[in-house]
């Protein structure tokens, strides 16, 4: 099984696994439905992770020019892919790390 799939299928638990970086927590409770959560991990630790899914994460919320921003932070362009494939390609990304 892949790192991706270990990972979704974690988001059955109540809590993300506890070995989960900053960023990746925000991605799972992101997953979760739980933006506010996610927003507030994204923005615990400002390094490059943190920052892509801060990016990502305004991005979803509708704020394109805060996104530009964050995007710019992250050192990362800003997103074209529809919000489903960039969390996944961000996870997949920051799993592998």
């Amino acid at each position: 099984m892949e790192k991706l799939d270990i990972f979704k299928t974690s988001l059955q638990e109540t809590y993300p696994p506890f070995s989960l970086s900053a960023a990746l927590q925000a991605l799972w409770y992101d997953a979760k439905g739980d933006w506010d959560k996610a927003h507030d991990l994204a923005q615990e630790k400002e390094d490059l992770a943190g920052n892509w899914v801060h990016a990502y994460l305004h991005r979803k919320e509708g704020d394109q020019f805060n996104a530009s921003y964050w995007y710019r932070r992250a050192q990362q362009p800003v997103c074209c892919l529809t919000l489903d494939e960039e969390w996944e390609e961000i996870t997949k990304s920051l799993l592998n790390q």
